[in-house]
């Protein structure tokens, strides 16, 4: 129902929108020459303001087009190497004859006059990129990290060279403006079980903006890296229940109080009480980091290849200083600055530590939100959570 929102090719030679009338050898697909000059849709006023130039652009282009030819024609088996293109079918050849747009040429053998013809290939067959997460706020005020997949293709050659320059960069900031214009008005439990829906209305909303770039977007798959802060209401927990019976008269409101307190056990009832659990307590970022050099090994290594130091921000304010190097060997961690220059450098809370070295929080979740900065590139630093999760098992 989607997949196609009904663009139609414009046929060949139909270009004269984008260029004046020219006269040349193979100028124009109605015939050899091609002499006269077409109503301009630009308006009368353009019309007067270029009929100065006119006759004098006419003349020169068909004199400098035939000496071209005749040039050609007269070295034709040394300049068929390069006056011969061959386009396969998935292409077309857009052409610049002097500045000029020509029709766009192919599939098959395509003549091209030397110096004076500048062309560009344009592929028709779909492709595919990716927006990258990004973070969204929903209606119900929860931050999302938000990617896309998206494919198109290009159904108009001549529009996709004219208008606009990179269409894969253009195309990705458009997905990711509709993508966030489209996913602030809906809520997160809704963006979780309509995704295919919204990615249907999300296609046709980038199609209304990118088709007169002569391209046509096929599909768009959202995908969601992580949900960064609950909504509102799951972040008021209980209290969300009892807010509306604390709406009310004194009275209503003292009814409500005594009799959601809990009762005393009955004196001549006999039970047995169950002994409170004491919280599990949390093993220290000094635990933790200790507990990686045991586990480091070649595979590790191979699988990360970076070297790392940690300052960790411990909840007095104190700092403390780590190194974990998987460049080389089978590894080596411990206190202190890494020797030589490490090549990720990051600060992290010893709480925001604890929760990923427990697989708690992802590296790249707690990068998006804040809690974990990093000086370096960001994908080897993301590779950490291979040693996360060999941390995770181990334990």
């Amino acid at each position: 129902m989607f997949s196609r929102s009904g663009y139609q090719a414009l046929p060949l030679g139909d270009f004269d929108r984008f260029q004046q009338s020219s006269i040349g050898l193979y100028g124009a697909q109605k015939g050899f020459f091609s002499f006269g000059a077409k109503a301009d849709p630009l308006g009368p006023a353009m019309n007067a303001a270029d009929s100065s130039q006119g006759w004098l652009s006419w003349i020169c282009h068909g004199i400098i087009t035939s000496l071209v030819f005749l040039l050609m024609l007269l070295t034709f088996p040394i300049s068929g190497w390069f006056a011969l293109k061959i386009v396969p079918t998935y292409e077309r050849m857009v052409i610049f004859r002097l500045g000029r747009l020509r029709a766009p040429q192919g599939p098959g053998v395509v003549l091209l006059l030397p110096f004076i013809d500048h062309w560009q290939r344009v592929d028709l067959r779909t492709r595919a990129f990716n927006v990258p997460p990004c973070k969204l706020i929903s209606r119900d005020g929860a931050v999302l990290s938000m990617g896309a997949d998206v494919q198109f293709r290009v159904w108009d050659p001549a529009l996709s060279v004219l208008v606009v320059k990179d269409l894969v960069a253009a195309t990705r900031m458009t997905a990711q403006s509709a993508m966030a214009k489209a996913l602030g008005k809906k809520s997160l439990r809704e963006i979780q079980g309509e995704k295919l829906r919204i990615g249907e209305q999300l296609l046709l909303d980038i199609n209304d903006m990118t088709k007169s770039w002569g391209l046509e977007v096929d599909r768009v798959e959202l995908t969601m890296e992580a949900v960064l802060q609950p909504p509102r209401d799951a972040l008021l927990g209980p209290l969300g229940a009892v807010a509306p019976a604390l709406e009310g008269s004194p009275p209503q409101l003292a009814a409500h109080l005594l009799n959601s307190t809990p009762s005393a056990p009955e004196a001549d009832s006999v039970g047995t009480v169950s002994e409170v659990e004491p919280p599990r307590r949390r093993p220290s970022a000094v635990e933790l980091l200790s507990a990686v050099e045991p586990i480091l090994s070649e595979a590790l290594v191979s699988q990360v290849g970076a070297s790392y130091q940690v300052d960790i921000i411990l909840p007095g304010g104190a700092r403390s200083t780590f190194f974990i190097d998987l460049s080389s060997g089978s590894g080596r961690a411990g206190c202190g600055v890494p020797q030589g220059s490490p090549d990720v450098v990051l600060e992290v809370a010893e709480e925001d530590l604890q929760e990923l070295m427990l697989g708690e929080l992802r590296p790249l979740a707690a990068y998006m939100s804040g809690r974990l900065r990093v000086q370096g590139d960001l994908q080897l630093a993301l590779r950490l959570e291979e040693l996360f999760k060999a941390v995770k098992l181990h334990r």
